[in-house]
């Protein structure tokens, strides 16, 4: 864009792409193009001229320069923008204004904490299954832990009742391991019932967690599937959620961060957004 000095009532004028039509008729003419392939082959051929025409006329104003037109400007008065603000004013939103919710839940460490208590208590209802049903306390052991027993092959109820010190350790593992990962897993889904969390525990992630169970236990261990006795594993669960809440509820929640700045959520060095927080925290 170019300015030039002119005599007269407009002392300026600016230079600018001069205005064309042929744009608007090389689009015309493209849509006649292809309305012809579903109507008839002139309408195709007439856009096809115009496309061409607009393309050769929208070339000669570009090609070899650039069409311009001079725009004269006026000078006459000039606008002064002012203001007798000395700051910028800013609106103070508190952090229970926000959209996203919640501001404050448990940490995924009380949920492990949940799984480690809830492990303990939930092995009480399964060695009751196990006296009551076949007057053993190893019969539940052993049917957790029967894939570590060597030459474990089609076995016998008298089998399975009876003490295999393999079968102890196998189950001793699987217990320790699933329970750790439940416990995590249940952690990290706190936020969604920050509330409740002994309703998420002991109701809801046990059907959930027992109806996917129930659909894969026949690929994960067929011996445990076929024996299982699915009401004294929903009780064993059940014990375990509601012991887990009950200990995820006696924690202190912790600020979920959404009422800080992104940059600090992120984990960047912003020493004056710390400041600004602080300050915000005293008022």
């Amino acid at each position: 864009m170019e300015t030039h000095e002119h005599a007269g009532p407009h002392t300026k004028t600016i230079q600018l792409p001069a205005p064309t039509a042929w744009p608007i008729v090389l689009a015309f003419g493209i849509t006649l193009v292809f309305a012809g392939i579903v109507t008839s082959p002139m309408i195709s051929l007439l856009g096809g001229v115009l496309a061409i025409s607009a393309a050769i006329g929208w070339f000669r104003q570009v090609i070899p320069h650039e069409a311009h037109e001079e725009v004269p400007v006026s000078t006459a008065e000039e606008i002064a923008i002012f203001s007798a603000r000395t700051s910028v004013a800013r609106i103070e939103v508190s952090a229970q204004h926000r959209a996203r919710l919640p501001l404050e839940t448990y940490p995924i460490i009380s949920g492990l904490k949940g799984g480690i208590v809830g492990g303990v208590v939930m092995i009480f209802p399964a060695l009751l299954y196990g006296l009551i049903g076949y007057h053993s306390i190893w019969y539940p052991v052993n049917l957790l832990g029967g894939a570590g027993i060597a030459g474990w092959k089609n076995p016998t109820t008298a089998d399975i009742a009876a003490f295999h010190a393999q079968g102890l350790i196998a189950a001793t593992i699987i217990h320790v391991v699933a329970c750790l990962l439940i416990g995590l897993l249940y952690g990290a889904v706190l936020p969604m019932l920050p509330r409740r969390p002994v309703l998420l525990g002991g109701i809801i992630a046990p059907l959930l967690w027992t109806g996917l169970l129930h659909s894969a236990l026949g690929i994960i261990d067929p011996e445990l599937n076929e024996r299982i006795d699915w009401g004294w594993f929903i009780l064993s669960q059940i014990a375990f959620g509601m012991v887990a809440g009950w200990i995820v509820s006696r924690d202190n929640k912790v600020p979920t961060g959404q009422s800080l700045p992104v940059a600090v959520r992120m984990g960047l060095e912003t020493p004056g957004l710390h400041v600004e927080e602080k300050e915000d925290s005293d008022r």
